[in-house]
């Protein structure tokens, strides 16, 4: 279907055209529309045209307001204000008009496809083989899987990259200590996600505990690690059982959480490995990187660390081992080079920025990042517990994500069982399963994704404030409505005079789609998160002051039924994009 062009867009193409016509030197000048609570819209760039074109404000506003056409389909009004502000008021029918062919286009709304689409890897959800996913993995796995949605529906190429931890010293000591005691650890399809942690924590301590008692098992492992960097194909082999078995794990997890993750985009540290002496070699070669103490390294004059020093970026151990960084800079070369992406995008921990602004300084200095290659790295703050603290289990122990997904949902049940009484016990469960995780995602994504947030449940799955429960509840209020509506079915009727909180309902749903877009583009979902609650708000005002199914002609009834219908699309399309549903009943 045909994509449809926003009011705000038809209210700035009317302006630029009037101030054109007053001015030609002012062709292109932006109109600088808002909305405002003043009239609809509020015009603020007569006040920078008169002072280029050394003009009285309010004089040459009303001049451009007598080259504006009022009354018509589009603009019913136009106010000079102040020093030269314009204020708007759009007509009822253009309103109406423009939400019909929304609602005509389908499930995207008539919101356009950019013209300008590119690719973006996504790195995100980066949980650690052999090791169980906490509280730390939940903000990585939400916010990247809501960014990847909102991208996708812009028309951006969206490839996914789950960058898990495993590679390393510890991969070394688990491999020896399965060798010298085999059938510790099942096949991956014999067990279930949980039973497969465990088996992989058990393995893990048993084998930490010989390797710090035991010099000689601890040569034996570092000789291994060796065999597993080096291709020896008995050790590889081992190695691929357990990360198999952690696999079905972070399957299990992910799945609790509603997210999809793909097999072949979970590409570790390993997958990198055969590449970092290239890398090594072409940043030395380059003189990027120099030798310094038997290591290879990069100097920033320009980043510093604590009291003022400058931090180098080790690429290659002075022993030839490769870290972090030499598998992040691969990484790099692979996504540019072989995913021909045009951005990278990186949503992990804050803390660690300032590695990742060292590795793309060092890649845009190797050439591999540029004007037309960019990397980001999205940042984001620490769970907080209701101490204000990171949160932690009673006993001081970082909390298990799976636990806490677990009471999510069980705290959602109450919720639900209390509100929809003639529901079955399955019904519950699967609506609580839904209510609840969206709660902790929509208690993620609402927040600013730099800031620090608490975890706090009983908030979370309240029905009261900003939170995805009265979003949920919004949405499937109006498929009551729509339901008791029977064969009443929702239309448009233009010629009809708006209520206030009509018309404030219908111009916030025009701008769904520039909230997305810009949204998307500024990586900041909290801004569409704050979009729907809004949406919500301004529906649930709409429905305390307009009836619908008893409103006084039939033909408002139907126009409210549209009004209706094009909110719980919104809201479904919009919390979708969030990686949240939206159930019908409850």
């Amino acid at each position: 279907m045909a994509s449809v062009t926003s009011l705000s867009d038809s209210v700035q193409q009317h302006l630029a055209s009037a101030l054109t016509a007053t001015r030609p030197e002012a062709a292109g000048a932006d109109p600088l529309l808002r909305r405002s609570d003043r009239a609809d819209y509020q015009a603020n760039g007569i006040l920078a045209l008169a002072k280029k074109t050394k003009a009285n404000p309010r004089e040459l506003a009303a001049e451009v307001v007598a080259r504006i056409t009022t009354g018509d389909e589009l603009i019913e009004d136009v106010e000079v204000s102040g020093p030269g502000f314009l204020n708007i008021t759009v007509a009822d029918r253009a309103i109406t008009a423009n939400l019909a062919a929304r609602l005509a286009d389908g499930e995207r709304l008539g919101v356009p496809l950019k013209q300008d689409a590119g690719t973006t890897v996504v790195d995100y959800a980066q949980p650690n083989v052999a090791k169980e996913m906490h509280v730390g993995h939940l903000r990585s796995a939400v916010i990247g899987d809501a960014l990847r949605s909102m991208l996708d529906f812009t028309g951006e190429k969206t490839i996914g990259r789950h960058h898990i931890g495993d590679w390393g010293t510890q991969f070394g000591m688990l491999i020896q200590y399965l060798f010298e005691h085999p059938g510790e650890l099942a096949p991956a399809g014999d067990v279930d996600g949980e039973q497969a942690m465990s088996n992989l924590n058990r393995v893990y301590k048993a084998s930490r505990a010989v390797f710090d008692t035991d010099e000689e098992f601890k040569e034996r492992a570092r000789r291994r690690v060796v065999a597993l960097q080096s291709g020896d194909k008995e050790t590889l082999d081992l190695w691929q059982q357990f990360v198999d078995e952690s696999k079905v794990y972070f399957y299990s997890v992910f799945e609790k959480l509603d997210m999809e993750i793909r097999d072949d985009e979970i590409v570790g540290e390993s997958a990198y490995n055969d590449g970092m002496p290239e890398t090594a070699r072409l940043l030395e070669e380059t003189g990027v990187a120099v030798r310094s103490e038997g290591a290879l390294v990069v100097f920033f004059d320009e980043i510093r660390g604590k009291d003022d020093q400058p931090v180098p970026l080790i690429v290659q151990k002075a022993d030839g081992g490769f870290g972090y960084a030499a598998s992040d800079l691969t990484a790099i070369r692979n996504r540019v080079q072989d995913l021909h992406a045009t951005t990278l995008l990186y949503v992990v921990d804050v803390r660690q920025s300032l590695h990742f602004r060292m590795v793309f300084e060092t890649a845009r200095r190797a050439g591999w990042l540029g004007d037309e290659v960019t990397a980001h790295n999205m940042g984001y703050g620490t769970v907080l517990g209701a101490d204000g603290k990171p949160f932690k289990t009673r006993a001081g122990e970082t909390v298990r994500l799976e636990d806490l997904l677990d009471e999510a949902v069980q705290r959602a049940a109450e919720v639900v069982r209390e509100k929809a009484r003639d529901l079955t016990e399955d019904e519950i469960q699967e609506r609580a399963a839904q209510v609840g995780i969206g709660a902790v995602k929509y208690a993620d994504l609402s927040t600013s994704p730099n800031r620090d947030y608490k975890f706090d449940l009983d908030q979370m799955v309240s029905l009261n404030g900003d939170t995805s429960v009265y979003l949920q509840y919004a949405y499937a209020r109006i498929q009551s409505i729509l339901r008791k509506a029977g064969e009443v079915r929702p239309a448009a009727h233009p010629e009809l005079a708006l209520h206030e909180a009509e018309r404030a309902l219908g111009l916030h749903l025009d701008a769904f789609g520039t909230t997305v877009f810009e949204a998307a583009a500024e990586y900041a979902p909290h801004k569409l998160a704050a979009y729907l609650y809004q949406l919500a708000s301004l529906y649930t005002t709409f429905y305390d002051k307009c009836p619908v199914l008893k409103a006084e002609t039939p033909e408002q009834v139907e126009n409210r039924l549209f009004l209706c219908d094009l909110t719980a699309r919104t809201l479904h399309r919009g919390m979708a994009l969030l990686g949240i549903r939206t159930p019908e009943r409850l």
